[in-house]
């Protein structure tokens, strides 16, 4: 008698419908981890604004050739700073709301980089006690160019 390797297992109708409906739990989880991984990865805290002298910064001195062409730069607040490691740092920043009403830009995020150090700053930012503060460019293309809003709450990540 010749022994055989192949093992047939009866199908029966409960394990055809078991099928799909793994196959819909299996798919609903991965949509549920998309979505976590893509709206609720970042940290929120609050940024301000600040113009013109932008010069000298603790990160790169006078080197004007540090800022992004866009004048999408921040510096950063003492919760971000990070003893300095968080200079050439990029950050996407989106405005999440403000005590105005209306002062966010809607589905606008940025990508913004770390130029200089709230302790130090050539000029005052528009509140303090934040933890990035803005240029007036980035911080204007968040946040409505109409707000009178100081500060911004604003979701950010690390790039």
């Amino acid at each position: 008698m010749a022994l055989s390797n192949d093992v047939h297992i009866p199908c029966t109708g409960k394990m055809r419908r078991s099928l799909p409906l793994l196959q819909r739990l299996s798919l609903f989880s991965l949509v549920v981890l998309f979505f976590l991984h893509t709206c609720c990865y970042g940290d929120v805290g609050t940024a301000a604004r600040y113009t013109p002298p932008y010069l000298p910064t603790a990160c790169y001195g006078s080197d004007i050739s540090e800022f992004p062409a866009s004048n999408l730069f921040a510096v950063a607040g003492d919760g971000i700073w990070d003893n300095g490691a968080s200079c050439g740092r990029q950050y996407l920043v989106r405005c999440i709301s403000a005590s105005i009403r209306d002062a966010c830009s809607q589905n606008r995020t940025i990508q913004i980089k770390i130029v200089d150090y709230v302790n130090g700053m050539p000029s005052p930012p528009s509140a303090s006690n934040t933890t990035m503060i803005l240029s007036s460019t980035a911080f204007g293309t968040i946040a409505n160019s109409s707000t009178n809003s100081p500060a911004i709450n604003i979701e950010f990540q690390q790039v």
